[in-house]
């Protein structure tokens, strides 16, 4: 059972980066700036993968906060941690799901105008700095299973978000407008805020 739930917990953040992330206003702002400036590949992905890791970092620092308060509550409270951690999970999802399906009208259009584009450094600080907080009790329902469900939840967190950033960017970038995936870019975070709920449902009945 522990491995079981070890492996559906590294899945949920893998699957969950990329759908956070493949969303257009993590991603679009760096493809339009990097095509009005004439940003090279290489380039573009460069400050895309910066962009990504300081999105991975700050997601993961608030994660790591979860992840010790959940081992230090495990040790006290045992069975309840799992309880709680399952609540948590159908909680952040739903309010994830909402709060995704209210941004909905927000399109890819609304990006700085060229006179007010941040520096390359602004840029990854802006976009990099929000974390992604629908992981978050992941990291809390990780907690009884040890230092390693940490270290592998935030590996797959970061690979799989700084991937999505540099290959949405990198793509874009090359004019590759036509390469497109609508409904997720679109409902991105809703299917991760709906997979999150889903997982915390999994929980509950897993360790009722």
């Amino acid at each position: 059972m522990i491995h079981s739930t070890f492996l559906l917990l590294v899945i949920t953040v893998a699957v969950v980066g990329v759908l956070h992330t493949i969303v257009p206003d993590h991603w679009a702002p760096i493809a339009v700036i990097a095509r009005q400036r004439g940003w090279s590949r290489r380039e573009t992905a460069r400050v895309a993968a910066g962009a990504g890791l300081g999105h991975a970092l700050s997601t993961i620092a608030i994660g790591a906060i979860a992840f010790f308060a959940g081992a230090l509550a495990a040790q006290r409270f045992g069975h309840a941690i799992n309880l709680a951690s399952g609540i948590a999970l159908i909680l952040f999802g739903l309010w994830t799901t909402i709060a995704a399906i209210r941004e909905l009208r927000v399109t890819v259009d609304a990006v700085p105008s060229p006179s007010a584009l941040p520096a390359r450094t602004a840029l990854m600080l802006v976009l990099g700095s929000s974390p992604s907080i629908e992981t978050v009790p992941t990291f809390l329902a990780a907690a009884p299973l040890g230092i390693a469900a940490f270290v592998a939840l935030s590996l797959a967190f970061s690979i799989t978000t700084i991937g999505t950033y540099v290959v949405t960017c990198v793509l874009s970038v090359a004019g590759l407008e036509q390469f497109r995936y609508a409904p997720i870019e679109r409902y991105g975070e809703v299917i991760s805020g709906v997979l999150v709920s889903i997982i915390g449902v999994v929980f509950l009945i897993w360790f009722r």
